[in-house]
């Protein structure tokens, strides 16, 4: 089935249904995997701005679900190139599951010590499991949002929102994958909170 074409009733439901059992797969997988379900600190906020803080990445928002708004705009583009044909309903299965992936990756005890020893996260111990929701939700928020604006706008988004980041936290998806990948020792001595 062609991108262009209208699901279905009945494919619309088989949708909604794979991505129901994703978004309650994820959390209980992170939950039987250490994460706690809130904030240690017994508190549940929509917001935690705070990113040198314990509270970072335990509530549902944090300055770092922007980053997740733009993963979704990097499924957008990839699945764009791999999976042209899949109905845009099913990309959009794709991609909240990718997202899932990488929050039950991103939880994993390799890369949350990666994180604590190549990045300024030194306190950093994994996200709560509302806090991955939320992250997966961002990420659902900006496939809609690229898909919107289409490709040259939603890049041009795409570095705006870097830039941003960049400014207010210091740190930026780009920056992230850098620091992950290869840490870099004057990267981690601006990033660090102050």
């Amino acid at each position: 089935m062609g991108t262009n074409s209208f699901p279905t009733n009945r494919q619309k439901l088989w949708v909604l249904l794979a991505i129901a059992a994703v978004l309650i797969a994820t959390p209980v997988t992170l939950h039987l995997e250490g994460r706690p379900w809130i904030c240690t600190c017994g508190v549940v906020s929509l917001w935690s701005g705070q990113v040198c803080s314990a509270n970072n990445s335990q509530n549902f928002l944090d300055p770092y679900s922007f980053t997740h708004i733009l993963h979704g705009f990097l499924y957008v583009w990839l699945l764009a190139l791999i999976a042209r044909r899949l109905h845009t309903s099913w990309q959009f299965w794709l991609a909240i599951t990718l997202e899932s992936l990488w929050e039950i990756l991103e939880n994993s005890d390799f890369i949350i010590n990666r994180y604590r020893n190549g990045t300024a996260a030194l306190g950093y111990y994994g996200d709560s499991v509302v806090n991955s929701l939320g992250d997966i939700l961002c990420c659902a928020a900006g496939v809609l949002i690229a898909r919107k604006l289409g490709v040259w706008r939603s890049l041009a988004a795409f570095f705006v929102f870097e830039l941003a980041l960049l400014i207010w936290i210091r740190d930026s998806l780009l920056l992230e994958i850098i620091m992950l990948v290869h840490p870099i020792n004057a990267l981690k001595a601006w990033q660090m909170c102050q």
